[in-house]
């Protein structure tokens, strides 16, 4: 019974939960970065980004854009040093929340899905936690 229940549960795989929350916090962080970063960096591409938002009814497309886009730059850093892990993740998902809602749902399924993907994980960091190699285990070791 116990080596069925561990075959069930992948109890051997429970070590490895802290490698696999670095993982996505790397994968989720850097993708952000790099999606990111060029519309942080570069006027007109930030413009073109808030000339985006306006087709799509946004609000003050102009104060939105580079909130939205701060915003993201900044919760990747965070993610990427797991530095307010939970904070970083309730912001990407509130952020992809708005993106489904405002445009991804005019594509159906498929295009929400990667919106929904980055939902979900940033919801998982911030319930679950960035696990032991995060500054924030650091942090709270030492408090």
């Amino acid at each position: 019974m116990t080596s069925l229940r561990r075959l069930l549960t992948l109890t051997p795989l429970h070590p490895g939960s802290d490698v696999i929350l670095l993982l996505v916090r790397l994968l989720v962080g850097g993708f952000l970065l790099f999606s990111a970063a060029p519309y942080g960096l570069e006027g007109a591409k930030l413009a073109e980004f808030a000339a985006f938002m306006g087709k799509y009814g946004f609000a003050a497309p102009h104060l939105m854009a580079p909130l939205s886009v701060w915003a993201m730059l900044l919760a990747s850093l965070a993610l990427i040093a797991g530095f307010g892990t939970g904070w970083a993740g309730l912001v990407v998902a509130f952020n992809f929340v708005v993106a489904i809602a405002m445009v991804d749902r005019l594509q159906g399924i498929t295009g929400s899905f990667p919106s929904a993907c980055l939902i979900a994980m940033g919801l998982l960091l911030a319930a679950v936690g960035p696990g032991r190699y995060a500054l924030d285990a650091r942090i709270a070791k030492n408090s």
